[in-house]
């Protein structure tokens, strides 16, 4: 039991993952990546929705029903802005700002800012208040990591939180209603548009944040996040994937066969060739040294494979899989 390990988090899956992470790993041992790709500009404020599950997890005051935002959350401010929004002929539908506002103003909110009229993303008023102290410290100069550092300070957190980067990486989607942010497929058009392609844009030009590689030389475990969205743009930072080439790593499916446990997975899995299910889970994870799939899931790998009940509704869920997984890492250390 036990030892060094780091988590790829993005999106619910790994956050549901981490809740048995603690009866294996103490929080000394354990770093936490998250994908940023998601991050939008919404209004002026910087918004990172896989950080913040990651942190109002940890503060013990996650939605989860939901799986974000904050439990009990009142939504005062949100319903006004949609009262003045109709008072004044504004919709609520996702309004991209114009290609040169894409990066008018703060770097790391590159090719991710909408307008905040109406806005499109329910955000609760203590949600907010975390969401206007990240930015008004990135306005003071510092970086995501260091904001996210103190954040997590804040809501008492003991293991690492990292951002996959501090640079801006935009999770883009080509669909045939033009191009979209990963949020406006997703929150504002319920993932409904057919999707060409997947971009993640800034990433060529990005940097791991500081302490990812090093996390990344320990054991490393994919949780069942979506591939392509949530577990993607990391991948698509230089530095991370080759690191993850020279380290052990398990893969916890986000599917049963071709069925994903919820999200967009299976669509986005087509639109970038691989397989939609468990069988792609090898063209997306080329690296991986071992996986975690359901005892019901007859997908067969050329790796070792451990088989567990994979469906995490509760706690106890979450301590099996996990348990499955130090299992899939003592094969492979």
């Amino acid at each position: 039991m036990g030892g060094m390990v780091t988590f790829l988090s993005g999106g619910t899956g790994t956050p549901k993952l981490l809740d048995g992470a603690a009866a294996s790993f103490s929080p000394d041992e354990t770093t936490v990546i998250a994908n940023t790709g998601d991050d939008v500009e919404l209004g002026g404020l910087f918004v990172c929705p896989d950080i913040d599950t990651l942190l109002f997890q940890g503060g013990g005051i996650l939605d989860r029903e939901r799986w974000w935002g904050i439990k009990n959350d009142t939504t005062g401010t949100h319903t006004a802005l949609h009262d003045l929004g109709d008072a004044m002929g504004i919709d609520d539908e996702p309004v991209y700002l114009s290609e040169e506002r894409q990066t008018a103003g703060r770097e790391l909110a590159n090719w991710r800012r909408f307008s905040g009229a109406a806005e499109f993303m329910e955000i609760g008023d203590r949600d907010r208040a975390v969401h206007i102290t990240r930015t008004s410290l990135l306005d003071q100069g510092k970086t995501l990591s260091e904001v996210t550092a103190q954040l997590a300070a804040g809501f008492g957190i003991e293991i690492d939180i990292l951002p996959m980067s501090d640079d801006p990486v935009a999770s883009l989607l080509h669909t045939p209603d033009g191009l979209m942010h990963f949020q406006e497929f997703w929150v504002g058009r319920d993932g409904e548009p057919a999707v060409d392609s997947v971009e993640f844009r800034g990433s060529s030009d990005a940097e791991p944040a500081p302490g990812v590689l090093e996390a990344l030389e320990d054991d490393v475990v994919i949780g069942p996040s979506n591939p392509v969205t949530s577990i993607g743009p990391m991948l698509s930072v230089p530095g991370i994937r080759d690191a993850l080439w020279a380290t052990n790593v398990v893969v916890v499916s986000p599917f049963i066969g071709s069925e994903a446990f919820s999200g967009p997975a299976a669509k986005l899995m087509q639109a970038v060739g691989a397989e939609p299910g468990s069988g792609g889970l090898e063209t997306a994870f080329p690296f991986a040294d071992a996986f975690v799939v359901d005892e019901a899931d007859d997908t067969e790998f050329e790796k070792p494979t451990v088989e567990t009940d994979i469906r995490i509704d509760e706690r106890s869920d979450a301590a099996r899989v996990t348990e499955a997984v130090e299992r899939a890492l003592a094969e492979v250390r």
